[in-house]
């Protein structure tokens, strides 16, 4: 570490000059804080070690200054004055430690050791930290159409909001994306996002995860666990996936949207938290309330704003934009408007991309570790690619009954109408129930089968 040491003790300026390096560490001494100033304006320092007491400018004065000058520099108080309102001033001021005078060389070096130790972390939490979100991915929306456009103007206007929203769409077609950019764009953008897939997390253990448990709550708790809920203190938790939540846990949920106020498991003491909550499913959360395996109340609660994602398909303006910027996370080279053969565009244009931008994520990868140098072809591509379906293309492709016709045309036209059931009962000339009751047989014969 490089050591900035400042006291009008000549004494100590020259024991601090010999002593320090044999710590291993360099030192800069000043005989007073004006002279410590001007050596911060010129260079770095690791640490700083001031006395209170010193003419023109004293050690608290040198920390302000400092501060504004490197924020990052750890600061130590020494003085020969000790009092407790000394010891406040530099504990205000965010100093390190404080040592009075005289002090030993062995406190000296055990507490620059500290110091190092404490530097050392801030620098493996950082680099945690960056690691974390290249892993993660950004934020930032791929696509100038017109529906993604729309999806971007309705984020820009809930993010800056505390407003409970609902993402919907397909699986695979980015709403944890969506839900990241909500984050990033909102007032608690420097507090934590924490995701939650509640289909992934096991039915005995949903309460604990969300909530927190004490120990002794039940078999196997041998230690408290915080809950994710105040894992999120002051940010944003995602709760992706929310239909499969089972009903009980749906009211304990509903509870804490409407109070703020969560209970660990095994507590007798409810802990407030301040947390926005963004949920995204596939499921069709009215026809759920309809079957009863969702609550009416708690689809209210979390649906205040709602962003519908569209699916890739519903977009294909955006598949030449979202192939190169997914080519880029694997490969460098090639110049950036020759990163495709006509040939490999055309059939990811002709693709109908039943799994999203998740299936076109995953054929990307697959053609760059494939393609020896760029553009790639349509060689490059899977071979299973472009033989995939959508379930409706199968179901048409073999010998259909009036039913399965019947279903056909209703998938159709709740397609046509974006997943709207009551306009899609209309345009059909048939009652919302009736459309109801045909899509549950439906069901239910498949789940028969």
């Amino acid at each position: 570490m490089h050591i900035l040491f400042a006291d009008d003790e000549k004494n100590l300026q020259e024991l601090m000059r010999t002593e320090l390096p044999r710590m291993g560490y360099s030192v800069t001494v000043c005989p007073d804080g004006l002279t410590a100033v001007a050596a911060l304006e010129k260079e770095s320092f690791d640490c700083m070690i001031v006395d209170l007491d010193m003419p023109g400018m004293n050690g608290i004065e040198v920390i302000e200054k400092a501060r504004s000058l490197r924020p990052e520099i750890e600061a130590v108080v020494m003085t020969g004055k000790p009092s407790q309102e000394t010891a406040i001033a530099a504990l205000r001021h965010q100093a390190f430690d404080y040592l009075t005078k005289p002090s030993r060389l062995a406190d000296i070096a055990g507490l620059l050791g500290r110091v190092a130790e404490r530097r050392q972390s801030k620098r493996k939490l950082a680099a945690l930290s960056h690691r974390v979100k290249a892993a993660e991915g950004g934020s930032t929306l791929v696509g100038s159409g017109k529906a993604m456009n729309a999806v971007k103007n309705l984020i820009s206007k809930v993010a800056p909001t505390d407003s409970s929203v609902l993402i919907r769409g397909e699986t695979g077609c980015g709403k944890e994306l969506v839900a990241r950019a909500i984050h990033d764009a909102s007032l608690r953008a420097d507090q934590p996002l924490v995701p939650v897939n509640c289909g992934a997390l096991p039915e005995n253990l949903i309460e604990s995860e969300l909530f927190g448990h004490c120990k002794g709550a039940f078999t196997g708790a041998d230690a408290a666990r915080t809950g994710l809920f105040e894992v999120a203190e002051g940010g944003t938790i995602f709760l992706d996936e929310i239909g499969e939540l089972p009903l009980a846990m749906q009211a304990k949920l509903l509870r804490v949207l409407e109070t703020g106020d969560i209970r660990r498991l095994g507590d007798t003491q409810t802990v407030h938290v301040d947390v926005r909550v963004v949920c995204a499913t596939h499921r069709d959360l009215e026809q759920m309330v309809e079957d009863g395996t969702f609550r009416e109340d708690l689809m209210f609660r979390i649906n205040t704003f709602e962003v519908s994602v569209p699916s890739l398909r519903q977009r294909p303006e955006d598949i030449p934009t979202l192939a190169r910027h997914l080519l880029r996370r694997h490969r460098s080279d090639g110049s950036d408007d020759n990163l495709f053969t006509d040939e490999a565009m055309e059939q990811l244009l002709a693709h109908r991309w039943p799994g999203n931008v998740r299936e076109l994520a995953n054929v990307i990868e697959h053609a760059a570790i494939l393609c020896e140098s760029l553009p790639i072809g349509g060689d490059d591509l899977p071979q299973h690619f472009g033989k995939r379906k959508l379930r409706k293309e199968i179901a048409e492709s073999g010998p259909m009954t009036l039913r399965d016709l019947e279903m056909l045309a209703i998938k159709r036209a709740i397609e046509r109408n974006d997943g709207n059931k009551p306009a899609a009962a209309e345009e059909l000339g048939v009652s919302l129930k009736t459309l109801y009751n045909k899509v549950n047989a439906a069901e239910e014969k498949k789940q028969a089968a």
